[in-house]
């Protein structure tokens, strides 16, 4: 992954390498969410995005009207790759689609990414995408089950709207005062 070169007085001059972020999450061909607009917001922030995609969409400013989750074995081989290549500085979670993607993320997290023991990918936050805003569903009913159980243990940081919050505790939450 590439250095910043900077140049003063002529002269080429290395600058330190911007940090790594992971963004695990959907495919939206618009660019409003997901993937896509994740690495735009990494940009934005100054550092070098990489990406797991879990799902890819059919989807505009309009709407989802259909999902294909990625194989699981796909994204557990994308995640060891990514790990083992680079220095992953931060971790974002977004849409993750079904139970069996959950568990292929939260294993790899569990397992310290591969790297030695007690060794954990630093800087996890976890954004629980339940539904779209035009309210398709983008996570199954075992996927919120396992999110709950092994995904949320392993977060720094949880991004619910009010209603991910009310699902994700069974507590009433209609405003920001109840999260």
């Amino acid at each position: 992954f590439p250095y910043t070169t900077l140049f003063r007085s002529g002269s080429p001059i290395m600058a330190e390498r911007p940090p790594v972020v992971l963004t695990i999450a959907g495919f939206d061909p618009s660019s409003g969410a997901g993937v896509t607009a994740d690495i735009k917001t990494i940009a934005a922030h100054g550092c070098y995005g990489v990406a797991c995609i879990t799902a890819l969409t059919v989807q505009s400013t309009a709407g989802v009207h259909r999902v294909e989750a990625v194989d699981s074995s796909l994204i557990t081989e994308t995640l060891q790759e990514l790990a083992a290549a680079l220095p992953i500085a931060a971790v974002h979670i977004g849409m993750l689609g079904t139970g069996k993607i959950v568990r292929a993320v939260a294993d790899f997290l569990a397992q310290g990414a591969g790297k030695p023991a007690l060794s954990k990918l630093p800087n996890i936050v976890l954004d629980p995408i339940v539904k779209s805003s035009s309210g398709a569903d983008l996570l199954d009913s075992s996927g919120v089950k396992l999110l709950v159980e092994k995904l949320i243990p392993l977060a720094d940081v949880l991004t619910p709207n009010v209603d991910e919050a009310a699902l994700l505790t069974g507590l009433k939450v209609t405003d920001l005062d109840q999260m």
